[in-house]
């Protein structure tokens, strides 16, 4: 075999990092150590499998193939070694998820909290996973349950828990033109700003929708790896206008300067489910599954 974890290591994290710099820091190596394990790693498959734009390294099609193997690896060596370890201690196997919109997790700190008061011991793992990975993964048995929008054929092999109904819309600060319309549409995107997580990096592959009406184009699109509440505080603080689901910003809306308006057009409106495998699930992934689904309910009423 022509690749082994550390190889896998290093692919995740140029993809994560972007950067030789970055990569190379985070997996505590030099730039020039990490630069020739790339090279000698090209070598082996024959084939490149990133291309540079600018100090960025972006991944090529042979690259993307071999980060999709490399995160499904990864992630199963990890939950792997992380049971293994667990049990030869005498624990109970931790409850493992992974959610479609990896930016909205602000309803699992008081779930995990309410876990362990039913079940002590029991350790909960979220798995950060590409959307298009995680029924999958689900699938696979590499997590025991998912948070999920996107619906496709696979998710008929699971047990579906409709959890509340959400709505993507614009994002934009108390002082924007937007702030107080009643509505903005296709073509009023036309001379903004819109910044988006990474997750809708219109470079990657396989490529996410961005959550505006088809018809729309922004006078400029940024994307970028950044948390859901230095967003907000971009937008707040400058004319950018980002778009989010109801659930993920209703958080912020008292207290850093943004306002929410709706959308005009098709796929704004969205419905959550807790995703399951069918047949008898272990208690710990039942208890956690009903405690998520009476918890994240008030987002709908809420919304």
């Amino acid at each position: 075999m022509d690749v082994d974890l550390r190889d896998l290591e290093l692919l995740e994290a140029l993809d994560r990092h972007t950067t030789l710099t970055a990569a190379a820091q985070h997996l505590y190596l030099s730039q020039p150590a990490l630069s020739q394990r790339l090279i000698r790693l090209e070598e082996r498959l024959g084939t490149p499998l990133f291309e540079r734009r600018g100090r960025r390294l972006i991944a090529n099609r042979a690259g993307q193939r071999m980060l999709r193997a490399a995160h499904r690896a990864l992630a199963e060596v990890r939950a792997a070694t992380h049971e293994i370890c667990r049990t030869a201690a005498g624990r109970t196997r931790p409850v493992r998820l992974a959610s479609q919109c990896a930016g909205t997790y602000q309803w699992l700190p008081p779930v995990v909290r309410a876990f362990r008061q039913r079940m002590p011991g029991v350790e909960v793992l979220v798995e950060h996973l590409p959307d298009g990975e995680v029924i999958p993964a689900l699938l696979a048995g590499d997590l025991d349950l998912a948070l999920a929008c996107k619906l496709d054929v696979a998710m008929e092999r699971l047990r579906l828990q409709r959890l509340f109904d959400d709505e993507l819309v614009a994002v934009v600060s108390t002082n924007h033109p937007w702030a107080g319309r009643a509505v903005v549409r296709a073509e009023d995107f036309v001379d903004v700003h819109l910044l988006l997580s990474d997750a809708y990096d219109q470079s990657r592959s396989p490529t996410v929708a961005l959550p505006i009406p088809a018809r729309a184009r922004p006078a400029r699109l940024t994307t970028a790896p950044i948390t859901t509440e230095l967003l907000i505080e971009t937008i707040a603080s400058g004319d950018s206008v980002s778009v989010l689901p109801t659930w993920t910003v209703a958080p912020y809306l008292t207290s850093h300067g943004v306002v929410t308006v709706p959308v005009e057009g098709a796929e704004q409106h969205r419905t959550w489910y807790c995703a399951t495998r069918h047949g008898q699930l272990p208690e710990a992934v039942e208890t956690f599954a009903g405690l998520l689904a009476g918890s994240v309910a008030t987002y709908g009423s809420e919304g």
